[in-house]
């Protein structure tokens, strides 16, 4: 694991950014936020900090940034209109999934075979690790 991870990481910092987004000059926060809203589709402000584990100030000042920029869209959920969702922009969404995807699609190549139970501890794992490096 010690020789796996730093490649792990540095295959996804490799991952190159499609030509559509490079004028963008996203940072790797941008890449979880834009992630979270790729796989699991509209999302409040709220939402995303907390998978994000930041602060929602900060997760809005992103999300403005981005949706100032054109990559995402902010609009009114149509099922409680108190509510406001971040989406990716239409125009942009190929990019991001081509872009996003390829991780997704390596991890479920890697965790697609294994039943639920096994995915759940590979998981644990990894959390239990960043928990024990984060305290060195």
């Amino acid at each position: 694991m010690v020789l796996l991870m730093p490649r792990l990481v540095g295959r996804a910092k490799r991952l190159p950014v499609p030509a559509a987004l490079q004028s963008f000059e996203l940072a790797p926060r941008h890449l979880s936020l834009l992630t979270y809203v790729l796989l699991d589709g509209p999302v409040t402000v709220n939402e995303l900090a907390k998978r994000l584990q930041v602060a929602p100030t900060t997760v809005s000042l992103m999300v403005a940034d981005l949706n100032r920029q054109g990559v995402v869209n902010r609009h009114t959920d149509d099922n409680d209109r108190r509510r406001t969702l971040v989406t990716i922009a239409d125009s942009h969404r190929p990019a991001v999934a081509a872009w996003l995807g390829g991780a997704d699609r390596g991890w479920r190549a890697a965790l697609g075979p294994l039943t639920a139970e096994e995915r759940a501890l590979v998981i644990a794992t990894l959390r239990a690790y960043e928990e024990a490096v984060s305290e060195l």
